[in-house]
């Protein structure tokens, strides 16, 4: 392998990507970070246009730049699309758009990288930055509806009019499943099929937001093998913001208990009862998608990545923006800058543990 052109590549340009650039540039280092959307954000721009996120704006800030607005407000989808681009520009970051990695191999003492124009790229490290919703999963059941019933996920619904007329099934009850079932709700009859007991925490205790209680108690710096951090990761509450079971139930959306079958038109739920649909809406996850790392060593038989706290036992080779990949709030805008910190810190000085 010739001399790397770079010190470090990082794959993707989320708020990962981003906040592991700002980093690399404090350290003075060499790097590129290559993102295979058009336009920095778009990661979030192709989800569902009602989507905000669940923190608010005064932690979904990346290290160096305030987003503006409200504080105690929470960003919208396309606000925090434009952030992220605003940031990339703020700091004069090198992103390269449009630039997919499809493959990336080890050679020598760094890393080769081929871009889905023919275009390779070397580096002496990798930050792997694609975090960790990356594809929607539709599981096999959804193959016994029939074909005339449309079938979408949190990217391809982009609200009511992505939706013919007839019963709607949301299928899992998360926060991005229960924000899509009420916004379908005004519109049409709608059944949220649920899954697991969900936790839900209020949104200000004491008139303070909770994510101010739950930083300044430490729980977000919580380890996932910690005591406290198993029970939160069973638990894995998220804020109400009047998505509780009575508000959902206010706003016309429909309980059913666990979705078990699928048939023609038909969804069977696992206390035997039966509905009709005209849609699903699929809103039970991501799964990874990692078959263009050909490094060995470097997956798990789920085709997951192998780590500890971001560090691949690949030399040279880590991982940005995994849930819990440090703590309770790595896969959080509010978390990511730390854990970027961290890891640029074993690259510039790869003695110091």
């Amino acid at each position: 392998m010739p001399d790397p052109i770079l010190d470090v590549l990082v794959v993707g340009a989320g708020q990962a990507g981003l906040a592991a650039g700002y980093h690399l540039k404090q350290a003075g280092l060499e790097f590129l970070i290559v993102e295979a959307a058009q336009r920095i954000g778009d990661s979030w721009r192709r989800r569902y246009d009602s989507l905000t996120l669940f923190t608010p704006r005064a932690f979904s800030q990346l290290p160096g730049l305030k987003l503006s607005g409200d504080p105690g407000g929470y960003p919208t989808r396309d606000e925090f699309a434009d952030y992220l681009e605003a940031y990339a520009a703020a700091f004069a970051l090198p992103v390269l758009t449009s630039a997919c990695v499809s493959r990336l191999v080890s050679e020598g003492t760094g890393f080769r990288a081929r871009l889905s124009d023919g275009t390779e790229v070397c580096a002496s490290a990798v930050i792997v930055a694609t975090g960790g919703f990356q594809v929607p999963v539709k599981p096999a059941i959804a193959s016994g509806f029939d074909g005339s019933i449309v079938q979408l996920d949190p990217e391809s619904y982009r609200g009511p009019d992505s939706v013919p007329a007839g019963r709607v099934l949301v299928v899992g009850d998360g926060a991005s499943g229960r924000d899509i079932a009420v916004e379908l709700a005004a519109t049409r009859e709608t059944l949220l099929a649920a899954g697991k007991h969900r936790k839900l925490f209020p949104e200000r205790i004491m008139g303070r937001s909770v994510w101010w209680w739950l930083r300044s108690l430490g729980l977000m710096r919580v380890r996932a093998e910690s005591f406290l951090g198993r029970i939160m990761r069973k638990a894995d509450p998220f804020p109400d913001r009047g998505r509780s079971l009575a508000a959902l139930a206010a706003a016309g959306v429909a309980m059913a208990p666990r979705l078990v079958k699928a048939e023609g038109r038909t969804a069977t739920f696992a206390d035997g009862s039966s509905a009709e649909v005209a849609a699903v809406v699929w809103a039970i996850g991501y799964s990874d998608d990692f078959g263009w790392l050909d490094v060995p060593g470097t997956k798990d038989g789920r085709g997951s990545p192998i780590h500890d706290g971001g560090i691949s036992p690949v030399p040279g080779l880590y991982f940005l923006g995994r849930p819990w990949q440090r703590n309770r709030a790595s896969a959080l805008v509010m978390g990511v800058g730390d854990d970027a910190r961290e890891i640029v810190r074993r690259i510039a000085k790869p003695d110091s543990g």
